[in-house]
């Protein structure tokens, strides 16, 4: 692995084992993920559902392949120098396969990878009618992650949905198990109580992500306060796909009315800010030093 990778691999990892609430969102492709570390987060999440919305305009059902993901997790490599944790889904397939997706996704820069216990093809968290396999299927798959990974400093991530399925006690057993199986980072998705939100950090003893979803059904708290419960990482996946969206609809709104769009700051993002983020000025500087003499 290249120096920037072993670099963004302990980064990643010494800020999630610091159990302070490490402000993660979630980028859907390279601008998106641009923006995130221009502005200061030290680390983005490749989220599934966000590509498939914005590639695919379609829903978090499965229906993004590990090439495609693994193009956008190389792209996004390219664009920013942060750490990359990366949302597989089920590891797209059997033991096997999740083997191939660690391998394929950490040649493309990921720094971790989020493999997750719901029968393929799978649908958002958030959404009803959920379904897991069992719990020594996910074991399974869980070991093969951590045999297939071939820089040990890459976090294997296992996130159960069981909370929704089975309820929360057995969302806590099945963590457990995905824990003494070897995952660096747990993720019990869905959690629908604040008293929940508040029992799991001390129940576990891995670190863990909470996903605040906007509109979904964990309720949202405030980072410091779940930094101050022990929480790892908390996670907007689609904070920016949801302000994007907010976004081309309020400036298109105003263009389809007005038949008319000047670069006003409160509608638009100014042409010479938009140059900025995708490293216009560089490529200026490197095309003068490479043209003829």
């Amino acid at each position: 692995m290249t120096n920037i990778s072993q670099t963004t691999k302990q980064i990643l990892r010494d800020k999630v084992n610091a159990r302070k609430g490490l402000l993660v969102p979630g980028a859907f492709n390279a601008l998106s993920a641009r923006v995130i570390a221009d502005l200061g987060f030290e680390a983005l999440y490749i989220t599934g559902a966000g590509v498939t919305n914005m590639y695919f305009g379609m829903p978090d059902q499965g229906f993004i392949g590990l090439n495609e993901l693994a193009d956008h997790t190389a792209r996004i490599r390219d664009a920013v120098e942060i750490p990359l944790i990366v949302d597989a889904d089920t590891g797209f397939g059997n033991a096997l396969n999740v083997r191939h997706t660690i391998r394929t996704l950490e040649r493309a820069g990921a720094d971790a990878v989020q493999l997750e216990d719901q029968v393929s093809p799978k649908r958002c968290g958030h959404f009803s009618g959920k379904e897991v396999i069992s719990c020594a299927e996910m074991v399974g798959k869980i070991h093969a992650a951590v045999d297939a990974r071939s820089n040990d400093g890459m976090l294997i991530m296992a996130r159960t949905d069981a909370r929704s399925v089975h309820g929360f006690e057995d969302a806590l057993e099945r963590a457990a198990r995905y824990s003494e199986a070897g995952a660096d980072i747990l993720f019990v998705e869905a959690t629908e109580t604040a008293d929940e939100i508040r029992r799991l950090p001390q129940a576990l003893d891995k670190p863990q992500l909470v996903n605040l979803v906007i509109g979904g059904k964990t309720p949202i708290f405030n980072a410091d306060e779940l930094g101050d419960l022990g929480y790892g990482i908390v996670l907007y996946a689609n904070a920016a796909l949801q302000g994007a969206v907010a976004g081309m609809q309020k400036a298109l709104t105003v263009l389809r009315d007005n038949h008319r769009l000047d670069e006003d700051p409160n509608f638009v993002t100014p042409f010479a800010e938009r140059q900025r983020l995708v490293n216009k000025p560089m490529f200026d500087l490197l095309e003068k030093k490479y043209a003829e003499k």
